[in-house]
């Protein structure tokens, strides 16, 4: 990666973005040093231009942004990192420091959340208690949850409806996982199709 760093007299702008949801959660600036510290420890660190010194997300607090990968635009001087954080990015407490937490990718928090809970054997989940009794009963369970939405999609009640789709969505991941796949396995194929 050969990242200009001539241009913003030896800093350059850096993204970051939460890895499963794609919110963004903060800007900050890398200097070289500041790079190079991150790629070998694999913890975002800055370049902090209010305390003129390295600065490492999270060495005060503990909310490390841990890299997951990285990617440089196309002029070499900016910097998109996506990260899983360790606690809220933000020094007010929020998720992000553009605001509140989005809900738009939350469905991957869920389907991670969903994964932790049956490689885990977590015993007291209904998701691995569910994915344990196998695929029939997976298959059935979202069969359900299908005709559920169905009945309500008929009558004029909001909430029943939107608790009904959001069943079918969260049975409709366990399947997905019992059948060895993933969301984004889903949507390239809709990608395929737009194309």
């Amino acid at each position: 990666m050969k990242i200009d760093f001539n241009k913003g007299d030896g800093l350059v702008p850096v993204i970051i973005q939460h890895e499963v949801s794609l919110q963004v959660l903060m800007l900050g600036y890398m200097n070289k040093e500041a790079y190079e510290k991150t790629m070998k420890e694999r913890k975002v660190t800055f370049f902090s231009r209010s305390k003129n010194r390295l600065w490492t997300k999270g060495e005060a607090s503990g909310n490390f942004l841990m890299v997951k990968e990285i990617f440089l635009d196309c002029d070499n001087d900016t910097i998109l990192i996506k990260v899983t954080p360790k606690g809220p990015t933000c020094h007010t407490g929020s998720e992000s420091c553009f605001g509140a937490k989005s809900t738009k990718g939350f469905i991957y928090e869920l389907e991670q959340t969903i994964h932790q809970r049956i490689e885990t054997k977590n015993q007291n989940s209904y998701t691995n208690k569910l994915f344990l009794q196998g695929i029939n009963k997976v298959a059935q369970k979202v069969g359900e949850e299908a005709v559920e939405l169905i009945i309500e999609a008929k009558d004029n009640n909001s909430e029943l409806f939107k608790n009904e789709a959001a069943d079918l969505l969260y049975h409709y991941l366990i399947l997905l996982k019992a059948k060895e796949f993933q969301l984004s396995d889903i949507e390239n194929v809709l990608k395929l199709r737009s194309s």
